[in-house]
């Protein structure tokens, strides 16, 4: 598989998303940095980008067709909007997204931000220029201390 479309893929996943792509292809592909910044940040866009598009119509599908699961997923929406509201609005909304799409910690990053951006409602026009500014925050972030820990381990 060429170096570069597994570094695409490697973005797409969850928990690993760009964080891992991008040390990845610079260290282990040797791909040249503008390339490495490129095929992973576009590749984090794909999952974000059918998150962000498609929550709402998928939950309202799941909400129709299997009604225990969809009884789950408001469940769940509704405790997370209950327990995370004030932490999400701290920031405002716009801010926050970009925020957890920015952060490039485990756990939180890419999928995280999309899914609050559906969660709590943040208008489709909105949320997308959001995650798409928090994934190339994410990824020259990513990069910088990638080619910083290099630096400073010579490899």
């Amino acid at each position: 598989m060429p170096p570069e479309l597994s570094t695409f893929l490697i973005a797409m996943s969850p928990i690993v998303e760009l964080r891992g792509a991008i040390p990845v292809a610079i260290a282990v592909y040797h791909l040249p940095v503008w390339s490495a910044y490129l095929f992973s940040v576009l590749g984090n866009l794909v999952p974000l980008t059918l998150i962000v598009l498609l929550g709402e119509p998928v939950s309202k599908f799941i909400s129709k067709k299997i009604h225990f699961l969809g009884r789950a997923l408001e469940l769940l929406f509704v405790h997370t909007r209950k327990t995370q509201q004030s932490k999400f609005e701290k920031f405002g909304k716009n801010l926050a997204v970009i925020i957890l799409v920015a952060t490039p910690i485990p756990f939180v990053g890419g999928w995280t931000g999309a899914i609050a951006a559906f969660v709590f409602g943040v208008p489709l026009k909105r949320a997308l220029p959001l995650v798409v500014t928090g994934s190339f925050l994410a990824g020259a972030i990513v990069t910088t201390i990638t080619l910083g820990t290099m630096r400073i381990f010579f490899i």
